[in-house]
This record gives structure tokens, sequence and C-alpha cells, in this order.
């Protein structure tokens, strides 16, 4: 039927606002004889899963059980949307489809016809407005109809027409119609033809859907001279499903286990089956059921109708009682419709076994006999009654011995193969201590007992054994069969270490049973024969071969007069001994002037407790006078100087005792160097010259006064004003006692003054004499070698004036004691002083340099340069930073 015909109403679909806002199509509904028309305008290119619009089904067919589309590309839901299944483009104007309703109890089929039409593009000159009423112009038929349907197993007749394809040009032409492709020109060849001038399609025989689902051929228009108006049209036939197929279960056999006493809606397993016929329809819509049960007794379980899955229903599934059952299930299609095709299958659940029944003996009392010092034998098999499944956990039985056996003289095994529980002596029984036992044996199962529902809980089952032990005659028995002694490292030969005898069991002593020791065994030790006193043949030296694991196990044999044997087991263990000295390890040390402690460490060869800790100690009296030892760990001290000591090298003894009080002596030396690095010394000991030299305290004392003494005689002289003024000649060996300003690197300047008068002297040409009345004095300013030598005038002498002469100077080494230092230096102190009060304005320069010319030999006091050139009068602050020794001078200085 064409449906641009003329006489067809047209009305139009109510649209709901979703539908216009959702894919913007407008969609018109067309009554006619096939149930109704729907239009859907689109645009040209559609993406899949594309909502096209929505088709009020109900108002076509109500009860509507199979929806389906003659086109593959578009797919019907229930609630009538149509939406595309993959991206398509509208090649001509209009495309076409039909949307099947069927009503399977009623056997009514309905149509629909859905066309789409490509949307007009709207220009820049309209306006956008909501079209509720459209009304459709008269088109002519193209050349593409709607797919076509053929319902599977058909029984025709044939040949059944199931489609038309015309072509508009035949208005204007003859036209000749041809098809080619599956199911016409190849395999199924023949299915379907078309006739040439009308091009009907015709189907010969019946078709099946699972075999083949559809089919496309190629459909040509041509003219009689072989023209071609149309493209070729490719042309759908779509087989519809028919439920010709039954469903089928996946496995002949279901097999599942479920634990007794599982509680009811516990899983047991799923049933699975399929169905050939198409799927997302009636057709393989399933149902399952359970049809039968065997045995036949209170159904225990159930089985959901959509899913398969199989349940407990029974609270009570009982192995002992029911250990399987076997269910006949049943799957139907059409969702279960009595119409529907069925298949059945069997389903056996197995009921696993849990421990809900416990062991129990078969008889409650045993006895039996063994014969004395029998070890390792078995004496009596016990059994008992389990319901549970065998060979599985819960029958398993394991014994225990309660009671009666303290001295873990009796083992109790389970036999795996009978379930029966083994007793064996594994300790000898000594028929003279006891002559009966009585064992309580109890059981319980390898898994934990389950209470099973409205059941008690048992208490353990148990068993009396009792054993009689025979008496037989036996030979001599050592106690202990294992002795262990001790020996001391290094002991003498033949010192007595024990004793080791055998008593017989019958007559309880040692007489008459004699003694040896097999050959072949470690030789340390011998056995008296008569009385078992125990030596040593050799001395036990732990660093010797075959003593250095410390132990060794001899066996030794005891003989009664019957010539019957026991054997028993002597353990001799060497005990580490005293027997070495602790000594240092390293005795040569170098100390430089930091007098950092140096650490001694000492080793011992002997094991504890004869090694550590030791105790260190310097043997020499004088030494330990001037040198003291500080503990610093278990096996370490620190050496170190009590005070100041010379530099020099010392040998000091010092002795380390170790825990067991052995004493050993090393002589430790020290190299107390005057370095900064212990390289330095290069082995050398850097002492001051003239050798190793002791001073007194007195002689310190000594030194210190006459040093500060010196060094106010300096400040004196150099605030003072010189009245005269005298030149000596001095040798440049002079120089060598000179106290020389450090911080002065350059030349110093000139001093331009009238009581200064330049000197004359062999060592350096910087001297100048300062002339001050009567009396001629000599000082040394900045330049290098000048020394103090002489004051002349006045009938005064100076220091380097000689007894012949008158007073004439005379310089031969230019060295002078410190007697006549003091001598020449003391007496005039006084007068330069006042001298200094009486003219202040008259005292010298700050850059000169007050020098000195004897010290003494072998000082420990510091230098006193950093003293002798003081930038400023009153800075004296570098008092506050001396010694301990000067800080009594200091302070009697401030005070006056």
């Amino acid at each position: 039927m064409r449906w641009d015909s003329p006489g067809v109403s047209f009305q139009p679909v109510n649209t709901t606002p979703e539908m216009e806002r959702g894919a913007g199509y407008r969609v018109l509904s067309l009554c006619c004889e096939a149930c109704k028309k729907v239009i859907f305008h689109v645009p040209s290119e559609l993406e899949a899963d594309t909502l096209v619009g929505r088709v009020d089904l109900k108002e076509c067919l109500q009860s509507a059980e199979f929806i389906s589309s003659t086109d593959g590309n578009f797919k019907i839901l229930e609630d009538g949307s149509v939406y595309t299944t993959s991206a398509l483009s509208l090649s001509a104007e209009k495309k076409t489809f039909t949307i099947l309703l069927k009503d399977i109890q009623k056997q009514v089929e309905k149509k629909i016809h859905v066309s789409l039409v490509e949307e007009e593009k709207k220009t820049k000159t309209q306006k956008t407005r909501r079209v509720r009423d459209t009304v459709l112009k008269r088109t002519k038929r193209r050349w593409g109809p709607i797919p076509s349907v053929m319902i599977e197993n058909s029984l025709g007749p044939f040949p059944l027409q199931i489609q038309q394809v015309q072509s508009d040009t035949a208005q204007n032409y003859t036209i000749y119609y041809s098809a080619s492709g599956p199911g016409i020109d190849q395999d199924p060849k023949g299915l379907f033809y078309i006739e040439r001038e009308t091009g009907n399609i015709f189907a010969t025989r019946a078709v099946d859907r699972e075999q083949y689902p559809s089919f496309q051929i190629i459909c040509f228009a041509t003219t009689p001279d072989g023209y071609s108006p149309e493209v070729p049209l490719v042309h759908t036939i779509r087989i519809e499903d028919d439920n010709d197929n039954a469903p089928y279960f996946t496995q002949d056999l279901f097999e599942f286990c479920v634990p007794e006493n599982s509680k009811p809606g516990v899983v047991v397993g799923r049933v699975t089956a399929e169905d050939r016929d198409e799927p997302y329809t009636l057709h393989t819509t399933l149902k399952y059921r359970i049809v039968a049960q065997n045995p036949p007794i209170t159904p225990a379980f159930s089985l959901h109708g959509d899913t398969g899955v199989i349940s407990v229903l029974l609270p009570q599934l009982d192995r002992e009682l029911v250990p399987s059952y076997t269910l006949l299930v049943e799957v139907r299609d059409m969702a279960g419709q009595p119409f529907g095709l069925c298949t059945t299958g069997t389903v056996v659940v197995k009921i696993e076994d849990t421990n809900d029944n416990a062991p129990s003996f078969r008889q409650i009392q045993y006895e039996t006999r063994v014969e004395e010092n029998r070890v390792n034998v078995e004496i009596l098999r016990v059994s008992v009654v389990d319901l549970d499944e065998p060979g599985s956990p819960g029958s398993g039985a394991v014994y225990e011995i309660i009671r009666g056996n303290d001295d873990q003289a009796f083992e109790i095994t389970t036999d795996k193969n009978t379930n029966e529980g083994i007793l064996c002596v594994v300790k000898g029984l000594d028929y003279e201590s006891a002559k009966q036992r009585i064992l309580v044996i109890g059981v319980n199962n390898e898994a934990p007992y389950l209470l099973a529902p409205h059941s008690q809980q048992l208490s353990q089952s148990t068993c009396s054994v009792t054993v009689n032990v025979l008496d037989v005659d036996e030979g001599p028995v050592f106690k202990p069969c294992l002795l262990r002694l001790d020996v001391k490292e290094c002991e003498d030969i033949g010192t007595a270490i024990g004793r080791y005898v055998a008593e017989d069991p019958e007559t309880g002593n040692s007489e008459g049973i004699r003694y040896r020791i097999p050959p072949g065994q470690c030789n340390w030790i011998n056995i008296d024969d008569k009385s078992g006193e125990v030596r040593t043949v050799k001395v036990l030296d732990r660093d010797i071969g075959e003593m250095r694991r410390g132990q060794c196990n001899i066996t030794v044999l005891a003989i009664d007069r019957n010539g019957k044997t026991g054997t028993g087991t002597i353990q001799v263990c060497i005990v580490p001994g005293n027997k070495n000295f602790p000594r240092i390890a390293q005795t040569d040390y170098i100390m430089c002037r930091d007098r950092e402690p140096i650490c001694l460490t000492a080793q011992d060869d002997d094991e504890a407790p004869y090694s550590t800790p030791f105790v260190y100690r310097i043997t020499d009296r004088n030494l330990a006078s001037m040198w003291k030892i500080n503990p610093q760990n278990d096996n370490s001290a620190y050496l170190s100087p009590k005070g100041d000591i010379p530099f020099g090298i010392y040998d000091i003894p010092v002795s380390v005792m170790d825990n067991g009080g052995k004493v050993g002596e090393t002589t430790v030396r020290v190299n107390l160097c005057d370095c900064v690095t212990p390289t330095e010394c290069d082995g050398r000991s850097r002492q001051l010259s003239g050798g190793n030299v002791t001073l007194g305290l007195w002689g310190i004392l000594a030194m210190i006064l006459g040093s500060l003494l010196l060094l106010l005689i300096l400040i004196t002289i150099c605030g003072c004003c010189g009245r005269g003024v005298m030149h000596r000649q001095v040798t440049d060996d002079c120089a060598n006692h000179n106290l020389i300003i450090s911080n002065t690197e350059a030349p110093g300047e000139e001093v331009m003054d009238h009581n200064i008068i330049p000197l004359q002297n062999t060592c350096d040409q910087g001297g100048y004499g300062v002339k001050t009345g009567d009396q001629q004095t000599f000082e040394v300013v900045k330049g290098r070698g000048h020394t103090l030598e002489s004051v002349k005038g006045g009938g005064h002498q100076t220091l380097g004036s000689v007894k012949e002469g008158g007073g004439q100077p005379m310089m031969d080494t230019c060295r002078y004691s410190y007697s006549e230092w003091h001598n020449f230096t003391h007496p005039r102190l006084g007068e330069k002083v006042h001298l200094c009060r009486q003219d202040e304005e008259q005292k010298h320069s700050e850059d000169y340099l007050l020098s000195y010319n004897y010290e003494g030999k072998g000082s420990l006091a510091g230098s006193v340069g950093c003293c002798s050139d003081q930038h400023e009068e009153e800075a004296l602050d570098f008092l506050d930073q001396l010694e301990p020794k000067f800080r009594t001078l200091a302070e009697t200085c401030i005070k006056r």
C-alpha cells in the first residue's frame, strides 16, 4: 500500500517536551490501516545511541509483549523511544522502517511505519518557532523500500511474496528489475528471486533464523538497452524469530557441596541454561524450578526462578541421616508460561561432614604387660567409635595420656589406617621401682568439635590401662647414665677428676663390677677397673688440636660377675684456666705539648672469667709521682702526666692484672716531645739545649721573680731621661741576648735629640748613648743586635768594665753571669726611678726597645717579650691573663 495515496488523513502525534528538547525532531502520526505511520524530521547525520523520537505503542497495541524493528540501525525501547544503534547518514530525503508489535497470547500483530525525513535548514531570515501541527505535502515514491521481514519456519504457501521494489523512472521508461547476493546467486542459492517486470521479491522455502538471521541483497533497475536510471539498492531481508528452540542446561549434571547443619539461606550453587532463539525476547526469557527431590522427604533446598541459585531451605541437614540429595530441575522459556518450551536437568547436592559427633572408646578398661627395661615396644592398641565420615578430620582420632605418665615412659600415637591408638614404652620400666602402672587415656578429633543444633555438649571419652611390669635379670646400671666432669685447663697428668660407678639393679650395690673404656675414643682419661676413679692421662690444653672443641664424650663399660654389661657416658669438659699473662699491645708512644692522654690497651688470650676487667698500675715510685693512670673501660686505661714535667723520653713500667689475679708487666716508652704533631719529633725527643734539665721549685720561682724584675727595669728605663751618653764597642755575639720587638717589620724613625748621641759598636750601627749629668748609660733603640753593655762616668763602673784598666771597657764574650747582671742593675734601679719622677718631660719615646742580657738556662717560664713594648702608659690589661704563679706578684705591684 502506498502511504502517499489519496484519501489518507493526517493527524499529529502528541509530542513531549523531552522529545523536542532532546533531539530537536518533529514527530507526526498518520492513522492508517497499518495502525500508525510516524514521521521524524532529523538531521542528515545521526550519531550512535541518538534519540530519534518516541512513539506511543500503547495506542497501537495495549498488550505488546514483543517489540522489534525491521532495520537493525534502530532499536525500540518498551516506552516507545527510538534510538540509533550506529552512526548513519540519510542518503535520500527520507528513510523508512517498521516497528513490529506482537501479543503472543492473543496472537495479534501490529505494525507502525516510521519515516525519517531530512530536516530543512533554516535561513537567517526565518523565525524560530515551535510547530505543533504540521501538514505533510505529497511526495513521490522513491527507490528505497523498507527492509523486508520473513517469519522463521514459515509454512508458505511458496513462493511467498515478501517485498516489492519499484523505480519512479518506470513512469518514463521500461524498467527491468534484477537482484544478486546471499540467497539468490550465493549460498543458500535459490532462496529468493525477483520478478523482472514487477520488482516483486519472493521466498521459495522456509528459513532457519539461527542459521541465517538476515540477508542483504542488491537490487538493480535497468532499461532494455542496459541504462541504469537508479543506483543499485541494498535491500535487507530480516528473518523474524520463531520459538523453535527449547532451552538447555549448560551441564548434564550439576554437583554441589554444602556443610551439614548449615543455616537456611546459605547458597549451595547455581544452575545455568541457554536458548538459541533471539536474545532479549520472550523466546529466551527463562524460568527455573525444582520438579522433584530424592529422597522424597521435606524439601531441603529452594531454587530461584530467575537466577537459578540453589539455597538451603531445611534448617537441619544431617550427613549421618542423608549424605546427599538429588534434585530434578526444569528450565522453561517464554518466562515460564505453560506453552513455553522446557528442559529438565539433574543436580546432586552432597552434604559435607562436620565434627558434630564426638569419638568414644569401645571399652573403658584395658590391661597389658611389658618386661622391664624394654624400650620402643608396642604394648597395646585401643579403638574408638565415631559416626562422622571416615577419613575426614571430624573422625580422625587424636589420643593422649591424661594421667600416670609423669616420667614420660609411655607414648600413644594414631594408626592412620585403622584409627586405633598404639600405646608404646619409650623409656625402660624398673620392676624394682614399680611393679604396675595405671594410665588414663583420652581421645579427641583432629577437627574441633561443632555442637549440632538442638544437641548437648558431650564430655571427653576416656579409658584406663593397667600395665604390669615383668621382672628380668639386668646388667649393671650407671647412675647417672651421663656424667659430666669439668677439668681445669693444663692440669697435671694423673689428676683425679671424679668417680663413675655402676650398681646391680637386683642388689643395689657395686660389688664385683669392673670398669673399662673401649678403645677408639679420645684418650684423655682412664678409669680404675675396680673403683671407677677417673684420672687424666695427658695435659688438657684447649690450644691443642683435638682439644680445641673443649669437650669429649667417652663411653664406659661396667661388667658384673655374670658377664652382663652396662654402659655409661663420661663427658669431659675442659674449663678454661688462667694460663696467660695480660700484656699491653703497643708500647711506644709520642706525647706532644698538648699532653693528650695515651690510651693503653691490654690483651689476654684467656677466656672469661680470667681476662677482663684489667687493673693498671705504675710500679716505679718515682715515675708514679710524675705519671698517672685512669681507667677507661674493662680493658683500656689512659696514661697522662700529673703536672708540667720536662720534655724527654720516659720508660714507664706498667703492670696489668687480669680478673683471675695474674699480673703481667710491660714497659711503655713515652716520648714527651715539644711538638704540635707527633710527626715533628721523627722518633727523637725535642728538648731544650743542654739536655734534660729538671728544675726544683725554688729554681723555678727564682727564674720567675728575675723575669718580673727585669720587666720592671725595662719599663722604668723607657720612661726616664738620660743625661750622659757614651758608646762602646760590642761584638756581634751580643745580639743573641737582645729582646726584639716582634711587631716591628720596618726600620724605626731617626730620633733627633741632643741628649741622644750615636754609639760606636762593632755589632751594628743602631745604638745610641743617653747623657744624663755626670753619668753615662747605654741603651739600644730600634735596630738589630744592640745590647746594654756599659755605663761610665762619675766614678761608676759599667757592666762591661774589666778589673784592670781603671774602668776601660773590654768585651770578650758579651755574656755575663746572673750575679754580675744583678750587681749592675740593682743599685741603679732606684736612681733611675728617682730621675724619672723629677723630670718626666725627659723620658724616652715609646718605640724604644729595652734590652736585657741574661735569663739563665733551662727556664720553663714563658717569654716576657710580649710585655716589653706597651703602646700606652697604663695598658696593664695583660696582667689579668697571667698564670696563677704571677698573680701574687702582679697584685703586689698594683698595691704599690
